[in-house]
């Protein structure tokens, strides 16, 4: 083989594995269902809608959907602080508070616990 050749089978190699670990869009259960989820409790659902609703339940803004638990894992695995720090500062394309400038910790840890799980954290306090 020669050197050329080997350049190519290296460069098409190194591309290919680029591409193996972006994720794939949800499919088109998953994306129903993160629009239809709401909280039970009226005021989180409305911080939810005013919010959350946008990003989460709207498939191609690249945050994971309301209730795909699997795609919240590498978030996750940070913990819940990690997530709650960068909800409350605001990380990538993600807003401060995500917009929500009433929301308190809480609030914040609720609905990010929500949202991971697609119910309500009964473990979460909201004001």
């Amino acid at each position: 083989m020669t050197r050329h050749t080997l350049s190519i089978w290296m460069a098409a190699l190194m591309l290919a594995a680029c591409g193996s670990g972006a994720p794939s869009a949800p499919d088109s259960a998953t994306q129903q269902r993160a629009e239809t989820l709401r909280p039970t409790n009226a005021a989180l659902a409305a911080q939810y809608e005013r919010s959350c609703m946008a990003c989460h339940a709207a498939g191609g803004s690249g945050a994971p959907l309301t209730g795909a638990t699997a795609r919240w894992q590498p978030r996750l695995a940070q913990g819940m602080e990690v997530l709650v720090k960068h909800a409350t500062e605001g990380f990538n394309a993600m807003p401060a508070k995500g917009l929500c400038n009433d929301c308190s910790q809480a609030d914040l840890r609720a609905l990010i616990g929500f949202m991971i799980h697609g119910k309500d954290d009964t473990h979460a306090s909201t004001q």
